[in-house]
């Protein structure tokens, strides 16, 4: 039993658990919206567009959430603009902003003479130096998420199923859209401490896609992501502890091992349905719910 709760006595390990925790619920609100229109690319290309603002953040002394925040918002407003042009595919809008934020980080780096960035926390997070007030700001964070994850619940659905029926209806898919990229961003500001930017989809990702196969409605797969990235957060610290490898990492890692088993296990038990029922026998879809 020592073995299970001893790294927990460790305050700064009890931090680390409470900060994952706390994002593992963000990414929970935000994530299932980013699996279910396939915005994955939109939210890798949105956390390496932060490397700008914390680098000048950095090298200026200032707040990195604050710098991260400002540069993961310029990339949001540049992905809304660029995406209207007619002539360029959403994902070729995407990988151009993409390209030029991390280049522009790069050079910003490159251009100190003493190379004072510490790029290692930035790439791969550093769970276990959150502090108090670290987790002030992610329950703040949460709050918010929380309310826009309330208040633009039924556009979002609209706009998941059917753009143009969000038209119809009068929910502003656009405006809509803006709010989700909002989501989707505080979601990587608030993550990127915990697990770095190149490791945020461990728990932005995996847990509800690890779910969607067995749940059928969106509220169903908020709550079993949550429940998915806070045991990652529980088992990835336990191992990281008892193994000495990376935090940030081995959280990452487990909940991205949680997806391949339910996968693995989802597609074990279709087969095994198909194999016991009539072939007419039509598989259950989600259930988005009527955004009425």
């Amino acid at each position: 039993m020592e073995w299970l709760v001893g790294p927990f006595e460790v305050t700064f390990v009890q931090r680390a658990l409470w900060g994952g925790i706390l994002v593992s619920l963000i990414c929970a609100l935000a994530g299932t919206w980013v699996v279910l229109r396939g915005m994955a690319f939109l939210g890798d290309a949105m956390s390496h567009g932060m490397l700008p603002g914390i680098a000048l953040a950095s090298l200026l002394g200032g707040n990195l959430l604050v710098g991260a925040a400002a540069s993961a918002a310029v990339m949001a407003v540049g992905v809304s603009a660029v995406g209207r042009s007619p002539r360029l595919s959403q994902d070729t809008s995407i990988g151009l902003l993409f390209v030029g934020m991390l280049s522009l980080g790069v050079i910003i780096v490159s251009g100190s003479e003493s190379f004072a960035v510490d790029l290692t926390g930035f790439l791969f997070g550093d769970v276990l130096a959150v502090r108090p007030a670290d987790l002030g700001y992610l329950a703040g964070a949460l709050g918010v998420a929380l309310v826009l994850a309330v208040l633009g619940h039924r556009p979002f659905v609209a706009l998941a199923f059917d753009e143009r029926k969000a038209h119809t209806l009068g929910l502003r898919p656009r405006l809509a859209h803006a709010a989700l990229l909002a989501l989707l961003t505080l979601a990587i500001v608030a993550s990127f401490h915990i697990v770095g930017t190149l490791l945020v989809f461990g728990l932005l990702i995996a847990p509800p896609a690890a779910v969607l196969p067995w749940a059928r409605r969106i509220p169903t797969v908020m709550i079993g992501a949550a429940c998915l990235g806070m045991s990652a957060t529980f088992a990835g610290l336990l191992l990281s502890w008892h193994l000495g490898t990376a935090a940030g990492a081995t959280i990452a890692a487990t909940a991205v091992l949680q997806f391949l088993l339910s996968t693995l296990t989802a597609g074990l038990h279709q087969r095994w349905t198909r194999s016991t029922t009539t072939p007419t026998a039509d598989r259950p879809h989600m259930e988005y719910g009527h955004p009425s």
